[in-house]
């Protein structure tokens, strides 16, 4: 496929991986870039050290291009940019700051800078700030999220009416039929987070893959609005968030509660109990974990048979 997505990263197929923390490493980056999709490698849970070990490992591993994702709200921006300038990064998502903050900087070095948000009002201001393309992220996505709880059906629609900038969706997405969907709305690319936590190259841990393709519908809820919005599977520790909400917790008692080094815990070194889980509504659907190219190729094929029967009917 050719459009705007496909030209602007100079990918084969518009589906893009999302940099997740503590599940996206170069491994998985590598794999999906190679499969002929978009693979990013999540830096905000990287100290600067590691950043640079991955971007080196990646550039040996493929000749394709990738991204780096950069939450703005994470501590070593800086070090992180000095990297991804010095390793010649093709490609940064960024996400949770102003748009306005690095994107002329890196631009300057000839890298293609997208912003994710999930709102119209902040598509609008990543149009205005000069990025290359926008992500807009639906309530379903997991990990950190909007306030706003507009879903993907709702949300793509809107914002493709109110920028002329290539668009990206991603939240609930994890399917051929799902990014057919996002395309019928207006996006030209799809970002998919879950369906690639559950792969072989995925750096999570194996007992966050297994909690993740055991999950029922209904397994997770968005957490924690009103100091920073997550989406959460089940467990203890959502046990813990939720009963502190109920009884009118402070932000500061909740900040207490979430601690440092939680997400970690649970994603990256398997705690089910007191980690924190971060995944997506369509974990509910995942049943399978499998290499990263061959879901690439999965969700390309599945995309393609949706498109014809629908022009057949």
């Amino acid at each position: 496929m050719k459009n705007r997505i496909t030209e602007l990263f100079k990918i084969e197929y518009p589906i893009i991986q999302a940099g997740m923390i503590w599940c996206s490493g170069w491994e998985l980056a590598a794999a999906v870039s190679n499969a002929g999709g978009l693979g990013i490698i999540g830096a905000g849970s990287m100290y600067p050290e590691i950043l640079s070990e991955h971007l080196t490992k990646i550039k040996a591993a493929t000749d394709k291009p990738f991204a780096v994702n950069l939450p703005l709200l994470y501590p070593s921006i800086e070090e992180h940019i000095q990297s991804i300038i010095e390793f010649k990064v093709p490609i940064v998502f960024t996400s949770a700051g102003s748009p306005k903050t690095h994107t002329a900087r890196l631009q300057s070095h000839g890298i293609k800078v997208v912003h994710v948000v999930s709102s119209v009002k902040f598509a609008v201001k990543c149009q205005e700030a000069g990025v290359d393309a926008v992500v807009a992220e639906g309530f379903e996505a997991g990990g950190h999220n909007g306030r706003e709880e507009t879903t993907t059906l709702c949300l793509i629609p809107a914002v493709r009416e109110a920028i002329s900038i290539p668009l990206i969706a991603a939240g609930g997405i994890g399917s051929g039929k799902s990014m057919l969907a996002a395309f019928a709305l207006g996006a030209e690319g799809v970002q998919i987070g879950s369906r690639f936590v559950c792969t072989i190259e995925s750096s999570a841990h194996d007992s966050f893959k297994q909690r993740i393709i055991q999950s029922n519908e209904g397994d997770t809820k968005l957490m924690m609005k009103n100091l920073t919005p997550v989406r959460l599977l089940k467990n203890e520790f959502y046990g813990e968030i939720e009963k502190a909400e109920l009884s009118g917790a402070s932000n500061e008692k909740l900040a207490e509660i979430l601690g440092r080094g939680r997400a970690k815990k649970g994603m990256f070194e398997g705690d089910m109990v007191e980690g924190e889980l971060e995944i997506g509504q369509i974990s509910a659907y995942l049943d399978d974990i499998k290499p990263a190219g061959d879901i690439v190729r999965e969700i390309w094929n599945a995309f393609l048979a949706e498109k014809k029967r629908i022009a057949e009917m």
